[in-house]
């Protein structure tokens, strides 16, 4: 029971990565708030929440509106008189195409979900989080490790939002507070399987082939799931890592080495 009494903040809930940290945070003991913008997604989460004897609150936002935003904040703080972990997994993917090529306000709109929104949650919790010696954890990709063309537009997104957990670190250690980010590779989920699945009819071959392709690149032979890189959050909310703030967790069975 890692988390035992905390309340966690999860934004971005989804049937893969996001489903996972609330549930494995409950797991370990804590209360969850649910922000997503479908909220009957919010609904099945919470009765895995609740089914596991942690209470729930759904808060449908999109994290790209500040009232939105707003609200998800006072609903908490309402529900629960704290926050101790927020979790920032909410992503919008930018363009995949060439920094050359690629119309610049579909980087401007990716920075702003993934990058300002982030910021902007961290900004109207951060009472809660210094008085509660609370934390922060940003949830990043494996695009960091590399420069893959049509991918630009992404690194450049999630490298920004990795300069800006690190920053933070810095002005929120004196308080207490600790930010960190983990950065998974390709997550064994509902998004990959369908990114595979098409890749295998472009390729006429089969899905199977797709995934042991990815996966030779791998030292551990198998893609990250979940509840895997689920995890490594809880671990980097948890008082294990109380003496850790400003790194960069990679979760990705060592496709990249960092």
């Amino acid at each position: 029971m890692l988390l035992r009494d905390k309340v966690v903040v999860v934004s971005g809930v989804g049937p893969g990565l996001g489903r996972s940290i609330a549930v494995q945070c409950a797991r370990q003991g804590a209360d969850i708030v649910l922000a997503s913008r479908t909220e009957s997604r919010l609904t099945e989460v919470a009765k895995e929440v609740t089914d596991l004897g942690r209470r729930a609150v759904t808060v449908p936002t999109d994290i790209s509106k500040p009232e939105d935003c707003e609200r998800l904040t006072t609903t908490a703080l309402d529900a629960f008189g704290k926050v101790d972990t927020l979790v920032n997994n909410a992503f919008a993917t930018p363009p995949l195409e060439d920094l050359t090529t690629v119309d610049p306000d579909g980087i401007r709109r990716g920075f702003e979900t993934n990058v300002l929104s982030a910021l902007h949650l961290t900004r109207l919790f951060k009472p809660s989080l210094i008085e509660n010696r609370g934390c922060v954890v940003m949830v990043s990709s494996m695009v960091l490790r590399h420069s893959q063309r049509t991918f630009g537009p992404y690194k450049m997104a999630k490298a920004a939002l990795l300069a800006m957990a690190q920053s933070l670190a810095t002005e929120l250690g004196p308080d207490g507070v600790r930010v960190n980010t983990v950065a998974p590779g390709y997550i064994w989920g509902d998004n990959v399987k369908y990114y595979f699945n098409m890749l295998a009819k472009q390729r006429g071959v089969t899905p199977e082939q797709i995934y042991e392709k990815q996966a030779r690149n791998i030292d551990l032979r198998k893609l990250p799931e979940p509840d895997e890189v689920a995890d490594a959050i809880v671990f980097l909310a948890s008082s294990l890592a109380r003496a850790i703030t400003g790194q960069c967790l990679d979760v990705n069975g060592g496709e990249y080495h960092h």
